[in-house]
């Protein structure tokens, strides 16, 4: 098993982030090209905590390394299955997901919070949080080689994916930030 972690502090406040979190993979991230649908299972708020639970199946074309199609066969669409957890009492989103496609060969878990940055805010002046955790592991029974090869390449292939994701999102936060300024400053005008 391999452990990739990340964390980045986005100069929003967590408002904006958890917000923007839905929007994510929207045309305004042009470094999500590779995510072809979402589509959202279910979504409840739990009357007791306030916590909206969300499961959405996220779709991808991810070019595997010639070698592995090679050695397992597949194509390049992939689908991962993702469990969200929204709690305003806390200010804090939790997402967990797993991959589905070659989960007999590898097995990916990844965990990703956003909550305030209280340590590096101020009023006026918010920060958020994002700490991304990912356990990889390949299930090839004996074949160390073949196992500590196939988890290395995930682990790079990973970093790779997490640093344009990161990017990608501060676009999303940006516009954002931008178009709700935008409409913010219409109502104040009386303009619809």
């Amino acid at each position: 098993m391999k452990v990739f972690s990340s964390k980045y502090t986005f100069d929003y406040s967590w408002e904006e982030v958890s917000t923007a979190n839905w929007r994510k993979y929207c045309p305004w991230n042009d470094k999500s090209t590779h995510v072809i649908a979402v589509d959202t299972l279910s979504r409840e708020v739990d009357p007791a905590t306030g916590i909206l639970r969300t499961e959405r199946l996220i779709t991808c074309t991810q070019s595997a390394p010639a070698w592995v199609v090679s050695l397992l066969g597949g194509s390049n669409t992939s689908h991962v299955y993702e469990t969200s957890y929204v709690s305003p009492a806390e200010k804090r989103v939790t997402m967990c997901s797993t991959n589905l496609t070659w989960a007999n060969i590898l097995r990916v878990r990844e965990t990703v919070t956003y909550q305030p940055d209280l340590s590096a805010s101020s009023p006026g002046h918010e920060r958020t949080e994002f700490a991304q955790d990912a356990k990889i592991t390949a299930l090839c029974g004996g074949w160390q080689k073949i196992r500590t090869k196939i988890e290395d390449a995930s682990i790079e292939r990973f970093s790779e994916n997490a640093r344009r994701g990161r990017e990608g999102f501060e676009a999303v936060l940006e516009m954002s930030r931008r178009v709700f300024g935008e409409e913010k400053e219409r109502e104040k005008a009386g303009v619809k």
